[in-house]
């Protein structure tokens, strides 16, 4: 029996990712079942089991590569020299969110996860591994500021950090939860509260 290759192994993994992506946006992750999935992604129970175990092994790998593009857009915009402003650096990664919410509705699936690591140890530790990682570019981006002279010198840039970090999630929550809340508007707020 010949070795299936690398790329045929990531090209199913990826054809079942998508899959989950579609139920969990559409129907929630409670009312997705795995044969929902299996269905989706137009495989054998067999095949699909030989890439993902369980619905929360779906739901970690699905958070795991969306919020790796966050950390993408955060780590391409630390490497410029001078850094942009942290106004320029969150309507970025809001621009990102904004792409996020129309192209598959992954943005959805990040206000699940959250939702599902209230309650759900496995998820909980896999969510604050991935948001650590991203709050903690946050409080580099605040510390790069600071020397920048972009922020007070006695700023604290773990708080400056966490708070990006929220701003983030708050822009997500109120495009997801409330709809009408546009990133002009919310970046318009931020600045002037930013003075």
């Amino acid at each position: 029996m010949p070795r299936v290759s690398e790329a045929h192994l990531a090209a199913r993994r990826r054809q079942i990712l998508d899959a989950a992506g579609r139920c969990f946006v559409r129907n929630g992750f409670h009312q997705t079942s795995m044969q929902d999935v299996i269905k989706e992604a137009g495989l054998s129970v067999g095949a699909f089991y030989r890439y993902f175990k369980s619905k929360n092994e779906l739901i970690t790998a699905i958070a795991s590569e969306k919020i790796t593009a966050v950390t993408g857009v955060l780590d391409a915009l630390l490497a410029l020299d001078p850094m942009p402003s942290i106004a320029e650096i969150l309507e970025r990664l809001l621009e990102r969110v904004d792409v996020a919410a129309v192209e598959d509705g992954s943005v959805r699936i990040a206000v699940q996860v959250w939702g599902e690591a209230v309650h759900d140890p496995e998820v909980a530790a896999v969510v604050a591994e991935i948001y650590g990682r991203v709050r903690d570019r946050a409080v580099h981006t605040a510390e790069r500021a600071q020397a920048a002279g972009q922020i007070p010198p006695d700023a604290d840039p773990a708080g400056i950090g966490a708070a990006l970090f929220g701003l983030v999630q708050g822009y997500i929550l109120q495009r997801i939860l409330l709809g009408g809340t546009d990133r002009q508007t919310y970046m318009n707020g931020v600045r002037a509260l930013m003075g």
